[in-house]
């Protein structure tokens, strides 16, 4: 590349540099961003908590029929045995989303803070002005440029990454989290509502209040059948939906951040307009 045009391009993208770290525009849309995503685990993880308490209720929940006089004790909600130790892990994931998406934010305040603003700007001018007068011996040039790509990676990689994720979830993750947010939602009223149906059926004392109480004890066991069936069925959705909002949030909060810092710091790294 021409000497010159070489200075005049790399002077463009230092002030748009500059322009971009001094006004905080990167900034703000990085911590909105951040923000709703951190809403979203925390909306998220409460579903799964409420969720974890219907089947606690529904395991604690004992019913007892007399069909032609005998005493017959069932829990139905044991049937979500294997489905509560999923939706607490779920709870988990979701609490350690969170505290990633927290964590993200602390860091964000860091990178825009005025120190690492102001250094970036001074390293910029500095550099520029080794460009154009090529005042820098060698070795100290390749220091400086290599102090200051890093310090780019510090100002930017985490900003640029929440705007990044945010489109990944919009175009990628959006419909199926919230499809399966509503889903999980229902599945938590559901539950909910078979544990107020399943009701216990003291044993009758008179002769006729007795004969009612076995009919309907014995109505009640014919029903069992069919209220087990929607038990099962409501731990299947709960398991699915659960598992497709776990890598929602794993997607958004732990693989796709790692992944596109790596490929900023790849770029920063060859990037060949800041070598001659």
């Amino acid at each position: 590349m021409n000497p010159i045009v070489y200075k005049i391009v790399v002077t463009v993208i230092a002030l748009l540099i500059s322009a971009a770290a001094g006004l905080g525009l990167l900034d703000h849309f990085g911590e909105r961003y951040t923000e709703q995503a951190f809403e979203r685990a925390i909306i998220t993880f409460g579903v799964a908590r409420g969720l974890n308490a219907v089947i606690s209720v529904a395991q604690g929940t004992e019913v007892a029929i007399h069909p032609a006089g005998f005493g017959v004790n069932f829990t139905p909600g044991q049937i979500l045995d294997p489905i509560n130790d999923l939706i607490e892990q779920f709870s988990w994931v979701m609490l350690a989303s969170s505290a990633s998406l927290g964590i993200q934010k602390i860091f964000l305040s860091i990178c825009s803070s005025w120190p690492v603003t102001l250094t970036l700007m001074v390293l910029l001018l500095v550099w520029l002005w080794g460009v154009w007068r090529s005042v820098f011996p060698v070795a100290p040039g390749r220091w400086l440029t290599s102090a200051l790509l890093i310090l780019l990676f510090i100002r930017f990689s985490v900003p640029v990454a929440a705007i990044a994720g945010e489109v990944f979830y919009r175009y990628f993750l959006s419909e199926q989290y919230q499809e399966a947010t509503q889903q999980l939602e229902q599945t938590k009223e559901a539950i909910s509502s078979l544990n107020a149906n399943f009701q216990n059926f003291p044993e009758p004392q008179g002769m006729l209040d007795r004969a009612k109480g076995w009919f309907d004890s014995a109505m009640n066991l014919m029903d069992l059948d069919r209220r087990l069936e929607a038990y099962k069925q409501a731990a299947t959705d709960a398991s699915r939906h659960a598992i497709n909002l776990t890598v929602v949030f794993l997607i958004q909060t732990v693989i796709f951040p790692i992944l596109f810092l790596w490929v900023i710091y790849r770029f920063l790294r060859n990037f060949s307009l800041f070598r001659q």
